[in-house]
């Protein structure tokens, strides 16, 4: 008989204390147009491994809130659009 275990599901509303976790670990989370996100860039993901493995025990499956994740990533301007000569979401940005 196969073990099966049952994996936690996120609730959306849990979105913004996810991204804020992953913030927190060390990665600069952003979205990529607007139905993909990145944690962040493969050095901080290498360094942030232990933390964003247990953001993933505690948050659980978040996939099928791909969109919504995206959506309030965009909300916070931490985006950066395919087509856009930004290198860096935080050149989204007002400059004064």
């Amino acid at each position: 008989m196969a073990d099966w275990v049952t994996r936690r599901v996120m609730q959306a509303s849990e979105i913004p204390a996810f991204v804020d976790d992953v913030i927190r670990a060390g990665c600069d989370v952003c979205a990529v147009g607007h139905d993909k996100y990145v944690l962040g860039d493969f050095e901080e993901q290498e360094a942030a491994a232990d933390k964003l493995h247990r953001l993933d025990e505690k948050y659980g499956d978040r996939g099928f809130l791909k969109l919504e994740i995206v959506a309030h990533l965009r909300s916070l301007g931490r985006y950066l659009d395919p087509d856009s000569a930004a290198t860096h979401w935080t050149e989204n940005r007002e400059r004064p």
